[in-house]
């Protein structure tokens, strides 16, 4: 029989063999790691196949350029369907498993699929866990990435405890825009705990790149809804898509609603000069609500598979409105009472303009253009019950932008790839101080040159990378230029056998913003003045990290250490004026040190059952003028699930730890959940949560500040979310079906403030 398979598979590759690329794999069953003899492997659109043979390899050629799909059948195994980007380099899948088939009420289940490629992890998400999902969160919830942490309350992502790149087809993207995706629509997730370099002007950590399903015309409408019963929590997402022939039209809507009256500051703080000290015991309830409204309008149209043009109109509308209601024990001027209101209305439009033209297999051009304009308007007004108590911050604030960007990939080969491009920024802003009458106007020019080239050798895969960064920025007191390199070096070794190790180098400047630099202070308290500082130098960070990494049929582990060493880090600091009059604002840190340890575990598929836990050891030192401090930390995230048939049980908690930032050391944000869902039909899901279980004081944020001058301690609550009940909604319908492409990479938006707020 193994003969037999062996010609056949000779004579089926041979027959492809004149193809313009080849895909090659191994097929191995998950259960026991053996190879699967006599596999079909076959592309969907030309019906080229190819069986495994006796050590269950396979090579596939084909002549066509074009984006396909292989599907991967066995006698006895659930199918698996890998998608094949366009391009004609070869291509290979490394090992892949294949389960047994399970039949759950008509609907197939199949196996996770994982690839470690070109110093990523490439994650198909298994048809059981996109079961057990009703929303993006959940899913990745159960993705064995390493250092990832999903944050089912916050509706949050985050990499290494730090905020990545994400991309969907290819675009950069907001965690709205990610939570707005039904976990089904996802084909596959490319992961990566390094920031690529075209992105490495954005302070990002690691990269998430999600892979929509390719369909045909039609269109989808996806809602999703979550609201506590006992507290104003509203969260909701809307997304509706068409696609007829070159173009597809879409529409997305985000809102988020908070009205939280039980929220508590007690605080325990001292200003100490060289002549004076006063001490402080200040009690207040801070109720504060919000209701953020993004919106999306976009119309993509290509009219071939070398050429796309998209416009997008995006609209934010957001209020928040804050309040402090106190007393405060004064050791100088007794007791008193105040009140702190502070409102602020933001609309902030923007129109993206993308064009990309493949001009062959190996090049390829895209050009972007985003105009935004916003305003601000902002008002905040301190109360006290004292002679000369009124402290009042009254600024509208309008900005204008305009980001411009240009790049060029080209691939040499299978092994080499060079990528360029280039960045640019530019703004104007005019903040009105109402009760000066001061209007200061800020410009700022960001520019950003950068290249990559990529090399693999052998099991080996290299990343070197460089950018030159040049910002000139001013206002009306002072003007700064800014010239610095950004670079990085990485590389991964896919040892076999599950084992891979990866290693990486990073360089990156941190220039203050206009808002830290802006000389223009404000007396908040009755001994307190906040200000820019026009003198900050520019931080340089280094990192060194290391990541062992090893799966083994259902497991899979990893361990990273990360060494982060900061020059000119940026601090806050207090120093005392004279006067009974104290001075805060940013200045920059004499050493500050990081060291970083995080071990992963995860296992799966466990007749319905999986785990994850991810624990993380930080060290941190940091030093400045007459101080030095250290802290050690622990800290960690654990999720547990279980799905049979149309029901899924899970929990997630948090397991926080503290962190250092000069002299300031708080603790990260507590929470956990217990979640029930139930699926009846593929349309609707139905679930309640229980957060903040057993916890009286709901969500926790206690924080000391070891300052010799301004020393204090806080324990900050909010009550609200203490044993929340949220119920939540879920439908999704598809009418035909809808086309969605992977072909921009492209895609700026303007975040950036020039105001200070206090």
């Amino acid at each position: 029989m193994k003969p037999i398979l062996s010609l056949l598979t000779l004579l089926l590759a041979g027959v492809a063999g004149a193809g313009a690329r080849t895909i090659t794999g191994t097929i191995l069953a998950d259960n026991d790691s053996t190879a699967i003899v006599g596999a079909v492997c076959h592309l969907k659109s030309i019906h080229t196949a190819t069986v495994t043979d006796p050590d269950g390899h396979f090579a596939i050629s084909t002549s066509t350029t074009h984006p396909d799909t292989l599907a991967i059948t066995a006698t006895g195994c659930s199918p698996l369907d890998i998608i094949i980007p366009a391009g004609s380099r070869n291509i290979s899948l490394g090992s892949l498993y294949l389960p047994d088939a399970v039949a759950l009420r008509d609907i197939t289940v199949t196996g996770q699929s994982m690839i470690d490629s070109r110093g990523r992890t490439i994650v198909y998400p298994a048809a059981s866990d996109v079961k057990a999902s009703s929303t993006t969160i959940s899913l990745f919830q159960k993705l064995p990435l390493a250092g990832l942490d999903a944050n089912p309350i916050n509706r949050t992502i985050s990499v290494d405890q730090g905020s990545p790149m994400i991309l969907i087809d290819g675009v950069p993207a907001s965690m709205d825009q990610v939570n707005a995706l039904a976990p089904g629509d996802i084909e596959r997730i490319e992961y990566s705990r390094i920031t690529p370099a075209r992105y490495a002007d954005r302070g990002t950590t690691g990269l998430i790149a999600i892979t929509l399903r390719h369909r045909s015309d039609g269109g989808q409408f996806y809602g999703w809804a979550r609201s506590a019963v006992n507290t104003a929590f509203v969260d909701a997402n809307i997304r509706a898509s068409y696609h007829q022939g070159p173009s597809q039209f879409s529409v997305s809507y985000s809102p988020s609603w908070r009205n939280y009256q039980k929220a508590y500051d007690f605080t325990y703080r001292s200003y100490i000069g060289d002549d004076f000290r006063v001490d402080l015991r200040e009690t207040d309830r801070n109720p504060f609500n919000y209701f953020s409204n993004p919106l999306r309008f976009k119309y993509v149209f290509s009219p071939s598979l070398k050429t796309l043009f998209s416009a997008t109109f995006n609209a934010s509308i957001d209020s928040n409105s804050r309040r402090y209601i106190g007393s405060t024990s004064d050791s100088q001027l007794g007791d008193y009472e105040y009140f702190t209101r502070a409102k602020g209305n933001a609309f902030i439009p923007s129109l993206d303009l993308f064009f990309r033209h493949d001009f062959n297999d190996r090049n390829s051009l895209e050009a972007q253009v985003v105009g935004t304009l916003s305003s601000d308007d902002y008002r905040r007004t301190n109360d006290y019950t004292i002679p000369g108590g009124d402290y009042t911050m009254d600024v509208n604030t309008r900005r204008r932008s305009l980001i411009s960007e240009i790049s060029y990939i080209h691939t040499f080969s299978e092994r080499t790839s060079l990528s360029a491009g280039y960045q640019n920024t530019v703004s104007h802003s005019r903040n009105t101080y109402l009760t000066t009458d001061y209007e200061p106007i800020l410009t700022e020019n960001n520019n950003y040159l950068y290249a990559r080239l990529g090399q693999q050798v052998g099991k080996v895969h290299i990343s070197a990378s460089t950018g030159l960064k040049m910002f000139w920025i001013k206002n009306d007191l002072n003007r700064r230029h800014f010239i610095r390199n950004l670079s990085s070096i990485q590389g991964s070794w896919n040892i076999g056998h599950g084992w891979n190790f990866a290693a990486a180098f990073q360089y990156s400047p941190g220039i203050p913003s206009l808002s830290a630099l802006t000389d223009y202070p404000q007396q908040t308290t009755p001994y307190l003045i906040s200000n820019g500082n026009p003198d900050l130098k520019v931080a340089e960070y280094f990192i060194y990290q290391a990541m062992p990494s090893f799966q083994y049929k259902k497991f899979q582990t990893s361990l990273l250490l990360s060494y982060y060493t900061t020059n000119n880090a940026f601090i806050d600091d207090v120093s005392y004026l004279g006067d009974r009059l104290f001075l805060s604002r940013s200045v920059n840190a004499s050493s500050d040190r990081r060291f970083d340890g995080s071990l992963y575990l995860k296992i799966s598929g466990l007749a319905g059952f999986g785990a994850s836990l991810n624990v993380m050891f930080r060290h941190y030192a940091c030093a400045g003028d007459g101080w030095r401090h250290h802290l050690n930390s622990l800290s960690g995230s654990l999720y547990l699930w279980w799905n049979r048939g149309p029901f899924t049980v899970s929990y997630w908690r948090k397991l926080p730890g503290k962190y250092l930032n000069g002299q300031y050391v708080g603790k990260d944000e507590n929470g956990d959940a217990l979640a029930f869902e139930y699926t009846p039909d593929k349309h609707w899901t139905l679930g309640v949560n229980w957060m903040y279980m057993f916890d009286t004081k709901g969500t926790r944020y206690p924080s000391w500040n070891l300052s010799s001058v301004s020393p204090a301690t806080t324990d900050r609550y909010i009550k609200n979310n203490a044993n929340m009940v949220v119920f939540t909604l879920s439908y999704t319908a598809d009418f035909g079906s809808i086309f969605r492409t992977a072909r921009r990479n492209l895609n700026n938006s303007d975040n950036g403030s020039s105001l200070l707020k206090l």
